[in-house]
């Protein structure tokens, strides 16, 4: 199941989606993925731009789906959209940096969408989940970096066509109508970086995952699209700047290669953008090895590759969302509190006077050297100078949660039950939790619908 380069890429990329069979290990990663996501799900369902989607839910009539950590329930669609976009509200889910995209915050509420409707499987879940993540990986492979560095947001463009690839999956559409849905796909495509630190930003993943909802289940309704709308002339890869047009080469390993294994994901053990990571595992164990403390501290330098400005974008954050997108001020409350978790970006932590002063010393610098050879925002070097003269450095290859240093079962499981507590009492969150870890047993995925709601 590959793509021929003398036909149009959708041709090879709808039989691998509907049919491709994969291997145990993909799977057990699909599953922590699930897990994962869910948790964030449930904790990022009170948040304002959550409960902004959910407000325009609550005027339209009842559907089959649930609205995780709510007790609404919706059309399939527009569950996606809103467990979407809860599920990256917080900027606690996962990441991939082959798609440089947030995958499961579309393919997860895309896949359980669907499944709800359709009474399929766990096992059909993650068998979704792992064809939409290779397909995202693949247009990554391709149209990066200079699709990201253009102002696109791959959680939105790669992951509105990954999540009609799992939507089509879980629905049983054939391949002819598969290929339509990810020609629908690749016209409802969007999202832009500007937004991040904003509502919008989530949002982003909410509109992914509705809009592979709605185009697989167009397609099943009889639209029909274009077999050359990802790489025609006027295609998805011309018209988003991709790096490359050349999608075949990196396809033809369709099913016989899997990057979910051979990459992996990477889990966020910090509530806050990618790129903050390595530098804030950097300096949390200076600041335990050397008991620092920000008077103490005379400036912190962190060096940064070329794409990691793009993404930090704000040096005097005025919000927590903001916040989540500033290395000064994530680097300063590491400092200062000795943790970055879900309530570092509340109001008073922003607004800490300690924190405020020490933003002020923290300054990012672009090392050309840096990520030669790694995935982007993946490598940083952090120098701390202090007061007394001396100077301590610590540089990062990947963070904790990475694939280089993943994330143990006990980290997953408590990361989810502390998220999974902003929602659910204590038993309803182990109970849940028992059911994620056995999710590939599960003949029904609405057997989980009681356990989502609030």
């Amino acid at each position: 199941m590959s793509v021929d380069a003398t036909t149009p890429a959708l041709t090879g990329l709808a039989p691998f989606v509907i049919a491709s069979s994969p291997p145990p290990e993909a799977r057990r990663r699909a599953a922590a993925a699930f897990l994962d996501t869910i948790g964030v799900m449930l904790a990022g369902a009170s948040e304002p731009a959550s409960r902004a989607v959910q407000a325009i839910l609550a005027a339209g009539a009842a559907g089959p789906c649930v609205v995780v950590g709510t007790s609404r329930r919706s059309d399939a669609a527009n569950a996606a959209l809103a467990n979407g976009t809860a599920a990256h509200a917080l900027d606690f889910d996962d990441m991939c940096f082959v798609s440089l995209a947030h995958p499961s915050a579309a393919l997860v509420p895309a896949a359980l969408a669907a499944a709800e409707l359709t009474g399929a499987s766990g096992r059909s879940m993650l068998d979704a989940y792992v064809a939409g993540f290779e397909l995202e990986a693949r247009l990554g492979q391709v149209m990066n970096p200079r699709h990201y560095q253009r102002g696109w947001h791959c959680t939105s463009t790669l992951g509105t066509i990954g999540a009609a690839a799992a939507a089509s999956r879980v629905l049983g559409l054939d391949v002819e109508t598969c290929r339509h849905a990810l020609g629908i796909a690749a016209s409802q495509a969007s999202g832009l970086k500007e937004n991040f630190g904003t509502m919008v930003k989530p949002l982003h993943a909410g509109l992914a995952a509705r809009n592979g909802v709605v185009a697989a289940t167009l397609a099943a309704s009889g639209l029909t699209a274009s077999d050359a709308a990802i790489d025609g002339p006027q295609g998805l890869l011309h018209a988003m700047d991709s790096e490359r047009r050349d999608l075949a080469t990196a396809a033809a390993d369709l099913g016989s290669r899997w990057e979910i294994v051979d990459s992996g994901i990477t889990v966020k053990l910090y509530p806050s953008c990618a790129a903050t990571h390595p530098p804030l595992d950097a300096i949390l164990d200076l600041r335990r090895a050397h008991d620092l403390t920000a008077d103490g501290i005379d400036r912190i330098d962190i060096d940064v590759d070329a794409i990691t400005p793009t993404v930090l974008i704000y040096d005097q954050p005025v919000s927590g969302l903001e916040g989540k997108f500033s290395l000064p001020f994530c680097a300063a409350a590491a400092i200062v509190f000795g943790q970055v978790g879900i309530d570092t970006f509340d109001a008073a932590p922003l607004a800490d006077s300690r924190v405020r002063a020490l933003m002020r010393h923290v300054s990012m610098h672009v090392d050309p050297g840096l990520g030669a050879g790694a995935p982007p925002l993946t490598q940083a070097r952090v120098r701390v100078t202090l007061r007394d003269g001396r100077t301590l450095t610590r540089q990062a290859n990947g963070a904790r949660g990475y694939p280089v240093h993943p994330a143990t079962d006990a980290e997953l499981d408590a990361k989810f039950l502390s998220c999974a507590a902003r929602v659910l009492p204590a038993d309803r969150a182990a109970t849940l939790l028992g059911q994620l870890r056995g999710l590939e047993r599960i003949p029904d995925a609405r057997s989980m619908a009681p356990l989502l709601g609030s």
